[in-house]
């Protein structure tokens, strides 16, 4: 299902969302919650809760009250209260659940700054103008780049979002340091004859807004369904014991993957049952240091000191043990003793789910058909016969 913007046109070809992501179909659903309360009545005829999530460009959400008591429901257009002017968005939820949203997110209802008002449902003309806004964001973002460069800033604009009613264009940019961008507002200003704000972003709320597919194949996390940005470190791989690599860890956004910290929690009880990397294990035949572990099978190996190409694979609670006779004073003889109990059958059998085909079918060369080889040879000694004088002066 989608909308009409979202379908293909005359030529047969897809147009793309021109509405961005706000048109509340489902091909261009993001970022909604799912509304489980819909259709449960409130007990004792308690009045709806008044608050109301509006979605905007690129899944940005604001709450509004809804004081004139308008009958809304999910995928309605309506013009809401701005700071000057209107704006214009979708909804996507009503209800005790938007309740808990502002709950989650700490917005009080009663704070009259912060939570706006719904004004009516968008009329044909709110969305005309609200569609012929939208229609110029891309043209201008390529003209205030090539602003921006020709003003020699180091910052790059990522989008433009126009209000609802066309009064006022938000760019957002990204940058690494401070820019002065006084200059380029006076530009914009006397290019594109409207009111400017500028808003800084960070890389991971820039790639949430654009979108993108990440490595695993699938849409970001960052665009589809995450609403918070968790700070990721490097500890997170090294506990995971991932490839410290910048280029495998990183995301779109240049920053650390969220999904490092998705596992994290497994790991970190995972290795509560582990000693510390760092503990050496005391042998009769020398002192052992650990080389590598397997978390979640309990493995860990070690290795003598000068004999670091021997190593010896012990559970956690064998290590475990040898720590606390050390602890002790007392020493085992060596690890071999407990490493022997581990040897098994590495031997893998793999099925074949190709069916009757071999899969070295190609690698042989063909047999030749030896009957059919006859056969040739026979033909063309026969030609040579005939075509020879001396054979035929014989048979004469």
């Amino acid at each position: 299902m989608a909308c009409n913007s979202c379908s293909t046109g005359e030529d047969g070809q897809p147009k793309g969302c021109k509405n961005n992501g706000t048109c509340g179909t489902d091909s261009c659903n993001k970022l909604t919650v799912f509304d489980w309360l819909a259709n449960m009545s409130l007990p004792n005829g308690e009045a709806p809760f008044i608050g109301v999530e509006v979605r905007y460009k690129n899944g940005r959400k604001q709450y509004y009250k809804n004081t004139e008591n308008l009958t809304l429901s999910i995928g309605d257009i309506v013009a809401t209260q701005a700071k000057s002017g209107h704006d214009v968005g979708m909804v996507t939820l009503t209800g005790e659940l938007v309740r808990v949203q502002m709950k989650r997110k700490k917005i009080n209802i009663e704070d009259e700054e912060n939570v706006l008002k719904i004004y009516r449902k968008a009329s044909q003309k709110d969305i005309d103008i609200w569609s012929s806004a939208r229609d110029k964001e891309e043209p201008m973002k390529v003209k205030a780049r090539q602003f921006a460069i020709d003003l020699n800033l180091k910052m790059k604009i990522s989008d433009i979002e126009f209000q609802g009613d066309g009064s006022k264009a938000t760019f957002y940019y990204t940058a690494e340091e401070r820019v002065d961008f006084r200059e380029l507002i006076k530009v914009f200003a006397r290019e594109f004859k409207t009111r400017i704000e500028m808003r800084q972003v960070g890389f991971r709320q820039e790639a949430a807004r654009l979108g993108g597919i990440g490595s695993c194949g699938r849409e970001l996390c960052c665009s589809t369904w995450l609403t918070d940005f968790r700070s990721v470190s490097t500890s997170a791989a090294r506990y995971q014991q991932l490839s410290l690599n910048p280029l495998k860890l990183a995301g779109q956004c240049g920053k650390l993957k969220c999904c490092l910290n998705y596992e994290l929690d497994s790991y970190l009880d995972a290795l509560k049952a582990f000693p510390k990397s760092d503990t050496k294990l005391q042998t009769e035949k020398g002192t052992a240091v650990c080389q590598k572990t397997d978390i979640f099978k309990g493995l860990m190996w070690f290795a003598y000191e000068g004999e670091w190409m021997n190593w010896h694979i012990i559970t956690t609670d064998q290590a475990n043990e040898i720590i606390a006779l050390n602890k002790k004073g007392k020493k085992v003889a060596s690890l071999e003793e407990y490493a022997t109990e581990l040897i098994e059958d590495t031997k893998v059998e793999f099925e074949n789910v190709v069916g009757q085909d071999s899969l070295t079918r190609f690698d042989s060369p063909k047999r030749k058909n030896k009957r059919r080889n006859n056969k040739n040879n026979n033909r063309n000694n026969n030609r040579s016969r005939n075509r020879n004088p001396k054979n035929n002066a014989k048979k004469d």
